[in-house]
């Protein structure tokens, strides 16, 4: 007697290849926890300085680059911890097609961020004006929206399109604002918190939730 054997329909065939290709797959761990950290950070890192500028917080210049220092070399630590995390478990190779396609996006923007840093570094040194390296921020700020962009038309999360537009309207605002030291201070450091940490905290939540079979 003949066994019979249960094919899939080709209409189950392609709601799975859909999923898969609009966001099915999970972010990378490592990806959330370094935007996590470094919206924590770097949120709390604007905090103190409006401290500074509310006169709340008294420090002299010398502790004051400690903090500012030990702030990079934190999320340095953390940044690395991640790289070599993707590389033990085989990094962006693993995971759906959107996914390692929205991790090339926010990649390439990390390289861009470095040439960025050194056009407005030096700018700012050669001019001796420490405005304009406060657009620095705002261009990150683009350059993260139009990576997030790319995400939410891959995987059509709503969080995603929100990040991306918050990002657009965040650097906008910081490039108005440069000349507006306590303004510029409350926008970034809303936007480490919302834009980064926010976005982290989502990935990380994702990623922890036990994976569900269809």
């Amino acid at each position: 007697m003949a066994t019979k054997l249960k094919t899939p329909s080709a209409e189950a065939d392609l709601a799975f290849m859909r999923s898969i290709v609009e966001g099915g797959g999970r972010m990378p761990m490592s990806a959330a926890i370094c935007y996590l950290a470094g919206g924590l950070l770097y949120g709390f890192q604007c905090l103190f300085h409006m401290g500074q500028a509310a006169g709340l917080i008294l420090w002299g210049p010398m502790p004051s680059l400690a903090f500012v220092v030990g702030i990079s070399v934190a999320f340095f630590i953390v940044l690395i911890w991640a790289i070599h995390r993707d590389n033990k478990q085989g990094g962006t190779r693993k995971g759906t097609t959107s996914n390692r396609a929205v991790n090339a996006a926010l990649s390439g923007t990390g390289m861009a961020n470095a040439a960025v840093i050194i056009i407005f570094g030096v700018g700012a040194m050669r001019d001796q004006d420490f405005a304009v390296w406060l657009y620095y921020p705002a261009i990150i700020f683009a350059l993260q929206s139009a990576a997030w962009f790319v995400g939410w038309s891959l995987k059509k999360k709503r969080w995603m399109l929100a990040t991306s537009l918050g990002g657009w309207v965040t650097a906008v605002a910081l490039g108005v604002l440069v000349r507006e030291p306590v303004a510029y201070l409350g926008v970034c450091t809303a936007a480490l918190f919302l834009l980064f940490a926010g976005p982290g905290l989502i990935m990380y939540l994702e990623a922890r939730t036990p994976r569900t079979a269809a």
